[in-house]
């Protein structure tokens, strides 16, 4: 019997062993992982995850920074200053294919490690505006955020769904929405738009002094996923924020976690697996990853292609 137990110990001993020299045969990988403003909460999450994959994996290092926000990340990435980073799959799939902000610098070799949570449209209004649907918009002084940015993308692309000329028919403020909310609170613009996960503290804010949200409506839905891969129904529970006493539907488009290409199939496998197996202590750390389940990691991504390393892991979870 000791004989037997000396032979499992020494076995598992082995096993321990050979984990620990794969990994240490395994060169040294850096992952650099721009994010956005130190203030939002896309950094605490990247924060997360690449202090994750520093504690967990040997044989990388990984750190977080700020930055400019996705289409920042994406150009990053692109040019080789980071490898790893998040962004909304529609800028993905601009980049992927060299259109809008991206025309004349397509990325053709952006991969997916995972699509994470969902970014809904969030559509701020002033009680006295009398704005009900896109439509009441029309002559409406509202802030759009700053041109080229992924805000004005979404104004743009659900006005002109609405049937409105963008941004011809709007009094349109070039704001940032930290600066919407403090104009809403105080009745000097009628509405602003908003893209950021729920709760978000500025549409908390607004909606504290009388604002509201109002809904997008499926028809509009329709219209837009007839043009643009990205796009998902979302509803923003009742009791979400302060006053808001019935469901909001609205639309959302899918964080999603992007690597290059050339980063090796092994080292994308682990940087996967390693998130998947701690997404509870990731979701307890940070309320954007609450929930996440990999079976829902390659829907809604707008068809953006996975790096064969994550894709062997899927595989081997059974989600594809």
């Amino acid at each position: 019997m000791k004989k037997m137990l000396k032979l499992v110990s020494a076995v598992a001993g082995l096993i321990i062993a050979s984990n620990a020299l794969a990994d240490a045969n395994h060169a040294k990988v850096s992952i650099n992982f721009p994010t956005a403003s130190a203030s939002g909460a896309l950094y605490a999450v990247g924060a997360a995850i690449t202090h994750l994959w520093d504690e967990k994996i040997d044989y990388v290092s990984a750190s977080s920074q700020a930055s400019a926000g996705g289409i920042d990340n994406l150009n990053q990435v692109a040019e080789g200053e980071a490898q790893v980073s998040i962004a909304i799959s529609s800028n993905c799939y601009q980049a992927l294919n060299g259109t809008d902000s991206f025309e004349g610098f397509a990325y053709p070799d952006l991969k997916v490690i995972a699509g994470l949570y969902f970014n809904p449209n969030q559509v701020v209004v002033t009680g006295k505006s009398g704005i009900k649907s896109l439509e009441d918009v029309t002559g409406k002084h509202f802030a759009v955020a700053s041109a080229g940015s992924s805000v004005y993308g979404e104004c743009q692309n659900h006005f002109e769904a609405a049937g409105l000329k963008f941004p011809d028919d709007i009094n349109a403020e070039y704001i940032t929405f930290t600066d919407a909310a403090d104009m809403l609170q105080n009745n000097t613009i009628d509405g602003a738009w908003l893209m950021s996960g729920v709760p978000t503290s500025a549409v908390t804010q607004a909606l504290s002094s009388g604002s509201r949200l109002i809904p997008i409506e499926d028809e509009i839905l329709e219209t837009l996923k007839g043009k643009f891969p990205w796009y998902a129904a979302y509803t923003i529970p009742a009791g979400t924020y302060p006053g808001q006493n019935n469901d909001v539907k609205t639309t959302a488009i899918k964080m999603v976690m992007f690597c290059r290409g050339d980063l090796d199939e092994q080292t994308v496998y682990d940087l996967t697996k390693t998130f998947w197996n701690n997404i509870k202590e990731l979701g307890q750390a940070q309320s954007n990853l609450r929930g996440l389940d990999p079976k829902n990691a390659v829907k809604d991504i707008a068809n953006l292609p996975l790096h064969s390393g994550a894709e062997k892991f899927y595989k081997e979870i059974g989600v594809l």
